[in-house]
């Protein structure tokens, strides 16, 4: 298999590009630079908050495409190519209904920044992660100067089990977003990781033959769709290996570097 037609590779994040510990492979930055020279546009599409990657992929973040937010937003090197706001309606109409399930705690997801009305150090422990710009506020019905991404629901007790059922029905006017183990995301319902993926194809003039996507679970399987070269990690949800062309080594063996290496060597033999 050759991959010297390689033009655009999109990776998620957690599960995928970083490990069990949320390190890069050692030689990660050795292998983009060496894709960087050979044109090829890379983008790391997670549901991590914009602020949240561009300060992890700091070292590289002027040559990186950036998918936050589940395709929500799209921004390279601080401009806006793609923004999916959700109706403010929507918004509301979410919130109330997850304040009726107990247990549930959500993350309203702005451009500016992530709002809880939940400050418990437990709750901001887990979500400092995945969101750098957090604002603590009395209610999050009346947070009205931003622009809502996303709605981020967590339940301990399983995101697939407990809070799907809740908010299945949305989709389609919704998009609706199995993105973890625990967590359930709802956004515009044109927001999606293989939303954003097309744009990218479209902006660059890239096709799904040159295109190369990892994924680990739910929210990446639209991603797969278009890519000729799709890949889900050892590690992934079943349904994103049934989704996938390829299977590569798990995240903590840093499968997507070794396929990486791949590219690299087929790109230098053209």
């Amino acid at each position: 298999m050759s991959f010297a037609d390689i033009r655009l590779i999109a990776t998620d994040v957690d599960g995928t590009l970083l490990n069990s510990r949320h390190e890069l492979s050692p030689n990660f930055y050795s292998l983009f630079e060496q894709l960087q020279a050979n044109n090829v546009v890379f983008a790391v599409a997670s549901g991590r908050q914009y602020h949240n990657l561009r300060s992890r992929f700091a070292r590289i973040a002027e040559h990186v495409v950036f998918v936050a937010e589940n395709g929500s937003y799209v921004v390279w090197r601080g401009k806006q190519l793609l923004v999916q706001a959700l109706p403010l309606a929507a918004v509301a109409d979410v919130l109330h209904l997850a304040r009726r399930l107990p247990g549930v705690q959500a993350v309203l997801c702005g451009k500016r920044s992530a709002y809880v009305d939940c400050g418990t150090d437990d709750f901001l422990a887990r979500i400092r992660p995945f969101y750098d710009a957090v604002a603590v506020v009395p209610d999050l019905l009346q947070v009205t100067h931003d622009e809502f991404l996303k709605i981020a629901l967590l339940d301990e007790r399983g995101a697939e089990t407990h809070l799907l059922p809740h908010f299945a029905h949305l989709q389609g006017e919704l998009q609706v977003m199995v993105s973890g183990m625990h967590w359930l995301d709802i956004a515009h319902g044109l927001a999606s990781k293989g939303r954003a993926l097309a744009a990218l194809q479209q902006q660059y003039g890239i096709g799904p033959a040159q295109t190369m996507a990892f994924g680990d679970y739910l929210n990446d399987l639209d991603m797969m769709q278009y890519a000729q070269f799709s890949y889900a990690m050892a590690n992934a949800h079943p349904q994103v290996k049934q989704a996938a062309r390829y299977l590569a080594a798990s995240n903590d063996e840093f499968g997507v570097a070794a396929v990486l290496e791949q590219v690299v060597a087929s790109l230098r033999t053209t």
